[in-house]
């Protein structure tokens, strides 16, 4: 059982984030949870300190969607802790039109790769310094479908959100390969995480015909949102994977992703892609 580390869970005002916070405090951890909604955050704490017992459980609200709200999520999270043992990346987006963020940026790359690479990049001295320590990014199957069109990559010439939402997923799994690979000997692993498909609202917002299918998907085949965070939190809290790095996990078992996904050339491309829009350079370590 987790006693006393420190989680960070992004997007855990509902669904798979909600569940797997709740799961972690559950198991005696310190959680912050983060989300864009200060009121929902305020309650998912209110009902997870009900549910568990656990009063050391905490929220902090940012728009992923601004690289400026993930630069000030990462100091407001600072100036509560010194300690960071396991940071889950799993809030996500998905639009049935193309959408741009207040940096100018295709929403659901922005939301969905650009944050946890900014986010998880700002924290990697904490992390550093409180290993070992796992951070857990959120894929999907929907990685399979696309690859990844560099002269498209924010939907530029042309958006389809079934692509977006693919070609974004993929770049969670080059992200982690590459990181994991940089990481190697720190104590500090990454993997990543293939839920399953479960209720959760994240194509709610993305038109009546997404929104559609997926409740109907959701009617015969979702799993609950505590079933689709079982691996997530095995993944944090196991120790038979202490150790385990560079890896994408479903069902509790580490799989193959894509052959795409595997090639350095991309990781690092994507790599040095994200480092420029984010200015990550220009960022001041914490």
């Amino acid at each position: 059982m987790l006693e006393g580390p420190v989680c960070l869970v992004t997007g855990a005002t509902r669904g798979i984030s909600a569940a797997m916070a709740e799961a972690l405090a559950r198991m005696g951890a310190t959680v912050v949870a983060t989300g864009r909604s200060a009121e929902r955050g305020q309650e998912i704490v209110s009902r997870i300190i009900r549910r568990t017992g656990n009063d050391d459980v905490h929220f902090l609200c940012a728009d992923l969607a601004s690289m400026a709200e993930v630069g000030g999520l990462v100091q407001a999270f600072m100036d509560r802790s010194d300690s960071l043992h396991v940071l889950v990346d799993n809030a996500a987006t998905v639009f049935p039109t193309r959408r741009t963020t207040v940096d100018g940026y295709e929403e659901v790359f922005a939301v969905n790769h650009l944050a946890p690479f900014l986010l998880t990049s700002l924290l990697l001295p904490v992390l550093r310094g409180s290993a070992p320590s796992r951070v857990i990014v959120t894929s999907s199957y929907e990685h399979r479908r696309r690859g990844m069109h560099p002269d498209n990559l924010q939907g530029e010439r042309f958006y389809f959100s079934q692509q977006a939402y693919a070609q974004s997923k993929l770049a969670n799994l080059l992200f982690v390969y590459e990181l994991a690979r940089r990481l190697e000997g720190s104590g500090v692993t990454v993997n990543a995480v293939n839920p399953g498909l479960a209720h959760t609202n994240i194509c709610m917002d993305s038109g009546w015909l997404i929104g559609t299918v997926k409740r109907m998907m959701d009617r015969f085949s979702g799993l609950s949102p505590e079933e689709g965070a079982d691996t997530g939190v095995w993944l944090v809290s196991s120790p038979d994977v202490e150790g385990v790095t560079g890896r994408y996990f479903q069902r509790r078992q580490a799989v193959r992703s894509s052959r795409f996904s595997y090639d350095v050339a991309s990781q690092r491309h994507l790599s040095r892609i994200s480092e420029e829009l984010t200015e990550l350079s220009a960022k001041p370590s914490v």
